[in-house]
């Protein structure tokens, strides 16, 4: 089964300065979580661009994963993609937009997610999964709006199922 999860906030700070924020994959350590033990295995080294390879560790009820993505669209200041390569989903798509509007910069992430293992990964799912992508999510929120000084107003964070795909 392939999830979608959706995340909206405006933030009133200038695009640019919120587009150069995000694609810094180093500011990914100050949006995450503490409890996801989040690092950039060599921060040193990343060039945001189309085709750039991120890898990272994080831990997750204690066992590390190790996870790759790779920058599969990049487009400043409106747009970028990751997806990842290697990691604990058998499919992670993320797309970060950002839209100046009236009220600030929309900033707009939706992920298009799957677990491995069938069955037991749509169990997973249902009973703690789905829980904590929200948690992240509404962390992230949070998080940046403190970086921005608080002023942001933060959407909802959702996830549903999508329909299986025909054909």
């Amino acid at each position: 089964m392939t999830y979608r999860l959706q995340c909206s906030m405006t933030v009133d700070a200038p695009l640019a300065d919120i587009f150069r924020f995000f694609e810094d994959p180093r500011n990914l350590e100050r949006i995450t979580p503490p409890w996801l033990n989040f690092k950039i295995l060599d921060p040193d080294r990343l060039v945001m661009r189309k085709g750039e390879l991120i890898d990272y560790v994080i831990r997750w009820m204690g066992v590390p994963l190790k996870w790759r993505t790779r920058i599969a669209d990049y487009q400043p200041p409106a747009m970028f993609i990751d997806q990842q390569i290697r990691g604990p989903y058998s499919l992670w798509h993320h797309t970060h937009t950002f839209q100046e509007t009236p009220q600030g910069v929309l900033i707009h992430d939706q992920v298009d997610y799957r677990l491995p293992l069938g069955p037991l990964g749509t169990i997973a799912h249902a009973v703690m999964v789905k829980a904590q992508l929200l948690g992240i999510f509404h962390y992230r929120q949070n998080a940046i709006a403190e970086v921005f000084g608080g002023h942001a107003t933060l959407g909802k964070v959702t996830v549903a199922a999508l329909p299986p795909q025909v054909g």
